[in-house]
């Protein structure tokens, strides 16, 4: 017969508090296996300290327990989707609170605009994608897309590639939960993209070759300000008032030439070295990314690819779509069907994001679900 705890040696084996417990049994979240007829007093089964324990992390993440009782109903499968859902609200919250934050730091400092000018908050909706090339068999490509990141990283075919690809993003995913003032948004980045390369030499220290290597282009906001870091030859695009620009220049051996006139960009684009990086996350501590600040203004798009997009889709047929009616994961499908219908001999690697007015700070904007790709290219 199970040897039933008392509720203070159950609360100590759960790390709760005897009153929790007893809140929980009201709420009908927990409840006790017996109840003395007499004292009242609740006796638990030692079965039911997971739940106990699940209910106790759940409260430390601060999830409703309305929304914990559904948690805990749900089987495991369910019940970790509706936490990755929740936790995803709580990133979007937190990047519009920390827009109002940084807004009312740089108003009450005397840096800012009004508050009449700079009523209308921005957010985005996002969707990210990876898919493997038609002639590839590995992917070391990674697309990141949630409320305040945006990254794309095309690793080096290879031993270590999708490991590098995937490190450089992962090492820009904490700042998405910092409150990073606008104009310390490239220190934070530039800090990140260290920590990037650091943890990149460690991966090559463990390939046969000595080596792994990725490209990165990611976007990092604030308010209405974005911060850009890039190397490499992924690329960040902009659909403002109907035109496309690209944002960002490409670091390879052939774009070079173009820039010194010794090759035009017909030329460049079916040159045999193409795909020749001048600069890319090596590990070594030599990485130069180039840094930058831009405003973001209501109607922007913007689009972040690999090669294994930008090489094989032409510019006026990105413009077509990106200009298109679509919400960004409808757009970024098109783009990918566009890639294989030609070919894609490369895998394919992008993010669409729209930027939108957010009607008041405390509106948070309806984000699509955010989606890593690991995989590879090059």
């Amino acid at each position: 017969m199970v040897q039933l705890l008392t509720i203070g040696a159950f609360a100590r084996a759960a790390r709760l508090s005897p009153k929790a417990l007893r809140l929980y049994d009201q709420l009908g979240l927990l409840r006790p296996a017996a109840v003395d007829g007499e004292s009242g007093y609740r006796f638990y089964d030692p079965a039911q300290l997971e739940r106990a324990r699940l209910i106790a992390w759940l409260r430390r993440l601060g999830m409703p327990l309305a929304r914990i009782r559904r948690v805990c109903d749900l089987p495991a499968g369910a019940a970790a989707e509706e936490i990755a859902a929740y936790w995803e609200q709580v990133l979007a919250e937190t990047a519009a609170r920390g827009q109002l934050a940084t807004f009312l730091v740089d108003y009450l400092s005397g840096r800012g605009s009004t508050v009449e000018e700079t009523a209308t908050m921005l957010g985005i909706r996002y969707a990210a994608r990876s898919e493997s090339g038609l002639g590839r068999t590995s992917n070391e490509d990674t697309a990141y897309a949630g409320p305040r990141l945006l990254a794309v990283a095309d690793g080096v075919r290879g031993s270590g590639g999708d490991l590098a690809s995937a490190a450089a993003v992962d090492a820009l995913k904490p700042l998405e939960t910092l409150a990073v003032p606008a104009e310390d948004l490239l220190g934070a980045l530039a800090e990140a993209v260290g920590e990037a390369d650091r943890a990149i030499g460690e991966i090559a220290a463990s390939t046969p070759s000595g080596e792994a290597v990725t490209t990165l282009t990611a976007l990092l906001w604030s308010g209405s300000r974005l911060a850009l870091v890039h190397i490499g030859d992924t690329r960040a695009y902009l659909v403002r008032d109907g035109e496309l620009f690209q944002i960002t220049h490409d670091h390879t051996y052939v774009q070079g030439l173009v820039d010194e006139g010794r090759l035009t960009v017909e030329e460049a684009a079916s040159h045999p070295q193409r795909a020749l990086l001048a600069r890319a996350l090596t590990g070594t501590g030599g990485a130069r990314p180039e840094l930058s600040l831009h405003a973001a203004a209501a109607g922007d798009r913007y689009l972040l690819c690999s090669d294994g997009l930008s090489a094989v889709v032409p510019a006026g047929s990105l413009r077509a779509v990106l200009t298109g009616p679509g919400a960004p994961q409808q757009v970024l499908d098109e783009l990918v069907e566009r890639a294989y219908a030609a070919g894609a001999p490369d895998n394919i690697a992008c993010v669409v994001a729209d930027v939108v007015s957010l009607e008041t700070p405390a509106d948070v904007v309806s984000l699509e679900t955010p989606t890593g790709g690991d995989g590879a290219g090059r």
